[in-house]
């Protein structure tokens, strides 16, 4: 396989390349490093760019200076190098680019993190990483692939094996097993028996690694076009005892339908990590109130954000309104449409309609000039005090009412709607 320069065509790519200069322009070795030359092999445009060196962590703020480098890693041997001032926007985010040292590893008493590290070299460093794919750098200046540990006969297959042992490398770090999920998800590979064996006989320690960090690999498996295959590994794996319970119950090929009706249905074009949620959950129980609480599980064992399980439980109660929406009276239809969430609603309900007529007048609806799509309010509780009417509980239903009849055509004036109200008192 060949490195497509190309690839470090971008503000990223050639922010990497700088530092590299630099790095050997001081004496030190440095290449590309891990993921960003995985992805660039397989054609991928990489999200970002990992730099790895000999030079000490020290050595690298002696570089670039301690103003320009953000010791975030330092103990891991990881230093942020930020980009020249020159370079920077000034109301912009500046994304520092990861340095890291080669190095070797100690044990992992954890299951997630080193106990401490010994600097090396770039052949020790590719070493101690989780899979083959991961492991490959890249030397710009050499135009050269370094490969120590068989990842592009790997890549080539595209295949996921660990590097040396599997149980090893499993029990130092337990989050690479969702790791190996989110490749398998992401990239379309197939796993080693003896990769896939040994997270088996590991899986119950997945429990061991923080809501948080299982969180943020399931997120990138269950927005994926092909987070179907991810269901499958956890449950074949024995991982969603820990992960997710109720995938043991899953139907895939009910769920792959629905996930691909919901990519073709969304706005963005893709499914968001909400969709592919509200999806998963409502064809994986009969009963919107299940899956439902099945959600409020899974936020508190991911560390869903507030906004998230907001989103994602509204799609699951509204969803099958939109789905049933084809002959609704627009003033059940219309609370629905103005949801802060109704591009979350209207992607579920593409996926689990077998009717498109609701969806597509819901998706009609929408094309309403705002006025018409949510008009102001005939009455208001103010307006009905100050025509004298003494404040009960009666208020909100008649409020509600006449909004409904507003919407349904029935009233098109406040006087209208006025004259409604003195009826009722």
């Amino acid at each position: 396989m060949e490195f497509p320069e190309k690839a470090l065509d971008s503000p990223a790519g050639r922010e990497a390349l700088r530092i590299i200069d630099r790095l050997r322009e001081a004496g030190f070795v440095s290449v590309l490093a891990g993921g960003c030359v995985r992805d660039a092999l397989l054609g991928r445009p990489p999200k970002d760019f990992d730099v790895a060196t000999d030079a000490t962590p020290d050595s690298v703020q002696q570089v670039f200076g301690r103003r320009q480098t953000i010791a975030f890693g330092a103990s891991f041997g990881v230093i942020g190098v930020l980009p020249p001032k020159s370079k920077q926007k000034p109301s912009a985010t500046v994304t520092p680019t990861e340095v890291a040292t080669f190095r070797a590893d100690g044990n992992y008493s954890d299951g997630r993190r080193p106990d401490h590290v010994t600097y090396g070299t770039a052949e020790a460093d590719a070493s101690r990483r989780d899979f083959t794919i991961n492991g490959l750098f890249y030397d710009p200046s050499r135009r050269e692939i370094l490969d120590y540990v068989g990842g592009i006969p790997d890549l080539e297959l595209m295949h996921l094996r660990t590097i040396g042992n599997a149980h090893r490398r499993f029990d130092e770090d337990k989050l690479r097993m969702l790791r190996a999920v989110r490749f398998v998800t992401t990239l379309g590979l197939t796993v080693e028996e003896a990769t896939l064996s040994a997270i088996e006989a590991h899986a119950d320690s997945i429990s061991l690694v923080s809501g948080e960090r299982i969180g943020a690999e399931m997120r990138r498996v269950a927005c994926h076009r092909n987070a179907v295959v991810g269901y499958k590994m956890l449950v074949d794996a024995g991982l969603q005892k820990h992960v997710w319970p109720s995938l043991e119950n899953g139907d895939w090929t009910v769920l792959e339908t629905r996930l691909r009706r919901a990519e073709q249905g969304s706005f963005a074009g893709s499914v968001s990590f909400e969709v592919g949620m509200s999806t998963a959950l409502s064809s994986l129980h009969s009963s919107t109130g299940a899956a439902i609480d099945d959600l409020k599980e899974i936020a508190n064992r991911w560390r869903l954000s507030t906004a998230e399980q907001r989103s994602i439980e509204t799609a699951i109660r509204l969803a099958p309104e939109i789905v049933d929406c084809a002959d609704a009276a627009w003033s059940h239809l219309q609370p629905i449409l103005i949801d802060r969430d109704i591009d979350a609603v209207i992607a579920t309900a593409a996926a689990l309609a077998e009717d498109r007529r609701g969806v597509e007048r819901a998706i009609r609806e929408l094309q309403r000039e705002p006025s018409s799509l949510n008009p102001e309010p005939l009455l208001s509780g103010n307006d009905l005090i100050q025509s004298g009417i003494t404040p009960g509980p009666k208020f909100r239903s008649w409020l509600s009412e006449i909004r409904r009849m507003q919407l349904d055509g029935k009233i098109n004036c406040a006087d209208d709607a006025m004259a409604w109200v003195q009826k009722q008192s």
